[in-house]
């Protein structure tokens, strides 16, 4: 792929439009080894869930994934309320030393972890009214993914299924409505199950994809990490390269037929 060719997002461009979470692994170094194989150059942190120097005495993240190395992207995994949401980007913004990129999620609840479009919308504003360049977390409702952007989120991640499930994605269509409207970067985030997947998203035109348990919960994490990395470059390939249009019948041969011998004789 050609570096012009870059992901950009509150305008800093990245080459890798894959984006990695960090929970679920075995243990720090296999997040480590398991982030070099994907290329991944943004990773989400959990704030609530892991400890980047808010707990003193224990192992950090930030020993095995630094800010010199990756985009962190804390997250506000574990919020069900626009209020706990804030309280936690607030605190990631002085644990990282002012660091204003975020990811927004605020979940509807435990079993589900669908959206609470109503308290993120509500969190969206607060967060982007204090500088916070906010990638969001949301259903596949097209209305809202505008509503998002007008209020200035940097980046529209709609889920392609729900969290965790690997049942990929659900919604096409409704996914093509948000990238046709779309004036900022939209990643499919959450869902994802297998390489194929990660593919789809990439060939419908979404501009990357996030992705955690896909990989972290793979019987062979590291592999499936170099997977996704592939599948995710294939994918923007196939989009860039524009592929056939699908038809029911009307087929064409594959070599041209003019000149072709028919055998007739003389």
């Amino acid at each position: 792929m050609s570096e012009k060719d870059g992901l950009i997002i509150a305008g800093k461009t990245y080459q890798s439009r894959l984006l990695v979470g960090t929970g679920k692994y075995r243990d720090f170094a296999q997040t480590r080894e398991a982030l070099d194989a994907s290329g991944a150059e943004i990773v989400t942190v959990a704030i609530r869930r892991t400890n980047i120097g808010q707990n003193a005495g224990e192992e950090s993240l930030l020993d095995h994934v630094p800010a010199s190395k990756f985009t962190l992207l804390p997250n506000t995994a574990g919020c069900y309320t626009a209020e706990d949401a804030i309280r936690t980007l607030r605190l990631a913004r002085e644990l990282l030393d002012d660091h204003r990129l975020v990811k927004l999620e605020v979940l509807g609840d435990p079993k589900s972890l669908f959206p609470n479009m109503p308290e993120t919308l509500q969190a969206a504003k607060t967060l982007v009214a204090e500088g916070f360049e906010v990638m969001v977390y949301c259903t596949d409702d097209p209305i809202q993914a505008r509503m998002l952007e007008d209020i200035g989120c940097v980046a529209i991640m709609p889920l392609a299924s729900l969290i965790g499930s690997g049942m990929g994605i659900l919604n096409p269509w409704n996914l093509q409505l948000i990238i046709e409207q779309a004036n900022v970067p939209v990643l499919v985030d959450a869902g994802v199950g297998t390489a194929s997947d990660a593919s789809i998203a990439m060939e419908l035109g979404c501009d990357g994809v996030l992705m955690n348990t896909a990989i972290a919960g793979a019987r062979d994490p590291i592999l499936m990490a170099t997977a996704m990395k592939n599948a995710v470059l294939a994918g923007r390939q196939a989009y860039l390269a524009g592929r056939i249009p699908r038809k029911i019948y009307q087929a064409s041969p594959s070599s041209p037929t003019a000149g072709m011998i028919t055998g007739q004789g003389a």
